[in-house]
């Protein structure tokens, strides 16, 4: 396989899985939504960091080691799936209380660049403390290495497309969300929002606790 011909391929491949909806989909398009546009690009370089290590543990093996650990991917899956879980009890919260809404992490008003550094917090946790990531990648990465080449270095350059694909979408996400930021000045309408956001992560967390 050409180097040329597994990059495209790679890259249709991951394309399709990121225009699957799923968390990192609702974590962006709901801190958009709010309003909080440095904090939700905080948020895709945390999720864009996290596939930066994964894809760089599993060209250096080491996810194989940790797949292939039972107990290791066990307690990694707990911890994502608590995590997550932790995330929806404070999202519904304050919702149910008829209070302002808060999303776990969320810096004060006026926080500056600690809006991006919470969002690049809370997006790089979601992502490495999900180990389905991992095993994607050690089940996939290896099939576009072509032979011959740099284990390492195809398999960055291979990271690298499906970061720059993220990084695409995610603008697309944001875009999209400001036509909704009129609608969401009315507090029941965020309110909704945090509700359907936060259920969409709980039910990630539990899947995720509940998967082999």
């Amino acid at each position: 396989m050409a180097i040329s011909s597994a990059l495209w391929s790679f890259a249709l491949v991951v394309g399709l899985l990121t225009l699957t909806p799923g968390l990192d989909t609702a974590l962006v398009l709901r801190t958009s939504a709010l309003g909080r546009r440095r904090r939700a690009w905080g948020v895709v370089l945390g999720i864009q960091t996290g596939t930066l290590v994964w894809g760089s543990f599993t060209s250096l093996g080491v996810t194989a080691l940790l797949t292939a650990s039972h107990l290791a991917y066990t307690a990694l899956r707990w911890i994502g799936a608590a995590y997550l879980i932790w995330m929806r009890v404070r999202m519904l919260r304050d919702t149910f209380r008829g209070l302002p809404t808060a999303v776990a992490e969320d810096p004060p008003p006026g926080g500056g660049e600690e809006s991006i550094s919470g969002g690049w917090r809370q997006g790089t946790l979601t992502n490495l403390l999900n180990p389905k990531m991992g095993a994607f990648y050690v089940a996939v990465l290896p099939q576009f290495i072509p032979a011959g080449t740099d284990l390492f270095t195809m398999g960055l350059l291979l990271t690298a497309v499906h970061i720059l694909i993220g990084l695409l979408w995610s603008a697309v996400l944001i875009g999209f969300a400001r036509i909704l930021q009129g609608w969401l000045r009315k507090p029941h309408a965020r309110r909704l929002l945090d509700r359907i956001t936060g259920t969409v992560i709980g039910a990630f967390g539990i899947r995720l606790a509940l998967s082999n």
